[in-house]
């Protein structure tokens, strides 16, 4: 499997994990008594920044990708066949 197709799985099973960290911050506040535990309130912040590097990572994929075919293309001046006379 390539990094890609790893982060980008990992990327989705971590928003998988934040959104159930929030859904429990909601109804630990709905409950109504009193403010939730600290655990609580911040567990959706280390799986909210390991989806900030992930997601940035597979947002520059397709530019970083760009600018490797773009190299490949170019070729050194010595290897350059010469013009046809």
């Amino acid at each position: 499997m390539k990094a890609s197709d790893w982060i980008r799985r990992f990327h989705r099973w971590v928003s998988i994990v934040f959104t159930l960290t929030v859904a429990a911050n909601f109804v630990a506040l709905a409950q109504g008594r009193g403010a939730p535990p600290p655990w609580i309130t911040y567990a959706p912040l280390l799986p909210l920044a390991l989806l900030l590097f992930s997601g940035l990572y597979m947002f520059a994929l397709p530019y970083l990708a760009r600018r490797g075919t773009r190299r490949q293309l170019q070729h050194p001046v010595g290897e350059r066949e010469a013009p046809l006379a």
